[in-house]
């Protein structure tokens, strides 16, 4: 008898394996579950191990990446409203030119009233050609969208709906700094010295912010008079920034977005030299607006003599020979040290040199009435911006410090007027001598002819004797 008798002969002669049952059996069913003795397992291990299907195999993403859509994910970034596009089109009336209120190089500008919300608007539509598509529009959304100061424009929202650009920004009933400058009507009252030195520190704080306290810091690239705008209370706010490009931190050199961007007459020098704009070229284009706030002239008026028809040319007469830029801190005894290096940089200008000239600067609008210290220093802080090397020009907190400081300088009593002179009394008119009486005339004739005839009675008597 066999050790092992699964090897052995069966009975019915048939060999191990049944071969006759097999070649004639059905179709195979599958193995029975294999159970594992407890002990190879542990006591933990009880359940039957089975054979499986192999499953799907799901390719796995790098660490990091994200499965949204990057799209999607960039308008979750951004934290202000989407509007659809009719909802904007209503606002606007279906963009009438009746509502069209300003254009730029790439966009044009609508005012509106949201249905909604009922609130007045103003709806930036950009030139369906200004951008490569929804991703590169909504990084820039996203961006602005996270500028917050008082001295800049609030967005509201904006649309990306096809191939539809669109911003919405808060409106200005003020109009822009240029209004109320030029060409005023007869009813409307200039600005005055007080209401100018606040415009001018307002925009310059809106611009300190976008250089040194927005991350990343954003190069201006376009500032103008025109792009200041104005509320009921002459607060200012600056507009259309953030679109052109974003400064690099440390304030590197980046290239003008278009070079239909900007004004004859606003842009740095190194924007000539090789069309790069810069956190200081900014400085420059606000020197042109601290002068046309004084002077109440625009950048370029062709109808002045051809030496004055550029108002910085015509304040410069000659480029200024640059000087190293002081340190500045909040004490006023540096801010003293500020004004007194600026007086010494317009010593170049010869026009201007003499500070009792400052005053042929002034807009005829004013007269007489602001502080002339103030006068001095604000236009020495002008000359400070203008200068041609642009390592020598300010930081916009400089500026605003400064300016911070001469805001608050009242305008100079007004001189009292002369007295008039009293009026010399009128010389008594002559007194006519009386005509003479006939009985007089005719007396004074006898008597004349009467003492003729005893002449010559006389006369006789004397030669009669002899």
């Amino acid at each position: 008898m066999s050790c092992l008798p699964c090897f052995g002969k069966k009975k019915d002669g048939n060999a191990e394996g049944g071969g006759g049952e097999q070649a004639g059996a059905g179709p195979m069913t599958p193995p029975p579950a294999v159970h594992a003795p407890a002990s190879y397992h542990g006591p933990a291990a009880a359940a039957p191990v089975s054979v499986a299907a192999p499953a799907s195999v799901t390719p796995t993403k790098p660490p990091g990446e994200s499965d949204a859509n990057p799209e999607d994910a960039l308008r979750q970034a951004i934290e202000v409203k989407a509007f659809a596009f009719r909802e904007l089109a209503a606002a606007t009336d279906h963009f009438t030119p009746y509502n069209l209120v300003g254009e730029g190089g790439f966009f044009r500008v609508y005012k509106g009233q949201l249905e909604k919300e009922g609130q007045a608007v103003a709806i930036k539509q950009m030139d369906k050609h200004g951008f490569q598509g929804n991703i590169e529009f909504l990084t820039e959304v996203s961006k602005l969208s996270k500028l917050h100061h008082e001295n800049l424009i609030d967005i509201i929202g904006y649309c990306a709906d096809g191939d539809q650009r669109l911003l919405v920004y808060e409106h200005m009933d003020g109009g822009t700094l240029e209004d109320h400058l030029y060409d005023l009507p007869p009813e409307k009252k200039p600005m005055d010295w007080m209401t100018r030195m606040k415009v001018a520190n307002g925009a310059a704080q809106g611009l300190e912010y976008l250089h040194e306290k927005a991350d990343p810091p954003v190069v201006y690239g376009d500032f103008k008079a025109s792009q200041v705008l104005l509320d009921s209370s002459f607060t200012p706010k600056l507009s259309d920034f953030g679109l052109q490009q974003l400064g690099q931190s440390g304030g590197g050199n980046m290239p003008m977005a278009s070079p239909m961007m900007g004004a004859f007459g606003c842009l740095a020098p190194e924007y000539d030299r090789g069309g790069q704009v810069s956190m200081k070229s900014d400085v420059y284009s606000f020197g042109v607006v601290l002068l046309q706030l004084i002077s109440g002239r625009r950048t370029v008026d062709t109808s002045k003599p051809v030496e004055e028809q550029n108002v910085v040319t015509w304040v410069r007469n000659s480029p200024p020979h640059p000087s190293p830029r002081p340190s500045i801190g909040v004490d006023n005894f540096l801010l003293i040290k500020v004004v007194r290096s600026a007086v010494r940089s317009l010593q170049a200008q010869p026009k201007f040199k003499d500070q009792k000239k400052y005053h042929e600067l002034v807009d005829p609008l004013i007269k007489r009435e602001y502080p002339a210290k103030a006068l001095n220093q604000v236009v020495a802080m002008a000359s400070m911006c203008l200068q041609e090397e642009d390592c020598v020009r300010p930081m916009m907190g400089d500026v605003v410090m400064t300016l911070g400081f001469l805001m608050m300088l009242p305008p100079d009593p007004p001189a009292p007027e002369p007295e008039p002179a009293p009026a010399p009394a009128p010389a008594p008119e002559p007194v006519p001598e009386p005509a003479p009486k006939k009985d007089d005339e005719s007396r004074r004739s006898g008597s004349s002819s009467s003492s003729s005839d005893d002449d010559g009675g006389e006369e006789e008597e004397e030669e009669e004797q002899s």
